[in-house]
């Protein structure tokens, strides 16, 4: 319960912060993205009932804060709650791969699995606009979401390149591959240099998070995996800066074609 691409995607104003019972069971009922909502420690057992009716059955995260943080983030009319609702309208993967197919573009396509840092998520954001990114997968839970942090960090890029989020990152992962998008990912548990692979056409390069890496399972579905090749005493990269090199090396590959 509670608990290069066109540039013609809707949007919404820059983030925006709601507040009150009324604003925020609109919010709910018009199905708004809604990336976090706090609800006052201590509320009223009448707030707390009305609240929890409409989040009855949303799974939204929710944290429990006191008065004083409402107060700072608001006029002070709150009653109680506010809610933080995503400044862009995120986009559905599968219907715009398959309407990328069908206009004759060959989707190049960036997974992120689990990137929890808002600020490398708009970094990557950036690198991914300036690379002709079509389009940027994530998943509903686990993962930075776009906020006015992630926008600022991008410099606008969010605003110009289409991303996805989905309840089901694997299936919509395995959707892509079975319309003809091969998975490329980018591992440290390989030999495969990232400059001798073939990354050329529509492809889908994952990149995992910055504690763990990429998933076994995506790496198992994966019909490559490369690695970028580093000559330093240092293990590995930020993921913000893998994730420049990889897309770097599939647009240097494009444009020697």
């Amino acid at each position: 319960m509670i608990k290069k691409t066109p540039t013609n995607y809707p949007r919404k104003e820059k983030s925006d912060i709601i507040y009150g019972i009324h604003s925020v069971k609109e919010a709910v009922e018009a199905q708004r993205e809604i990336n976090k909502i706090l609800i006052q420690k201590g509320i009223s057992k009448e707030g707390f009932e009305e609240i929890r009716t409409f989040l009855t059955g949303n799974d939204y995260v929710v944290q429990y804060v006191p008065i004083q943080k409402l107060n700072q983030l608001t006029s002070g009319n709150h009653q109680g709650i506010v809610a933080y609702v995503s400044p862009i309208v995120y986009q559905n993967m599968e219907t715009l791969a398959e309407q990328w197919l069908e206009q004759g573009v060959k989707p190049f396509i960036l997974a992120l699995d689990r990137v929890t840092d808002v600020r490398n998520f708009g970094a990557i954001a950036r690198t991914a606009e300036c690379m002709g990114v079509h389009g940027i997968l994530i998943p509903s839970k686990g993962s930075a979401l776009v906020t006015a942090d992630a926008v600022k960090a991008s410099s606008g890029a969010l605003n110009r390149i289409a991303v996805c989020k989905t309840d089901h990152f694997k299936n919509t992962l395995f959707h892509l591959q079975q319309i003809g998008i091969r998975i490329a990912a980018v591992t440290e548990k390989t030999k495969v240099s990232i400059d001798g692979a073939n990354l050329r056409g529509a492809i889908v390069l994952i990149l995992g998070s910055e504690e763990d890496g990429i998933t076994q399972d995506l790496l198992n579905m994966a019909d490559l995996r490369v690695t970028i090749p580093m000559d330093g005493a240092t293990s590995s990269l930020n993921v913000g800066v893998a994730a420049g090199v990889a897309m770097f090396e599939k647009s240097r590959q494009e444009r020697n074609r």
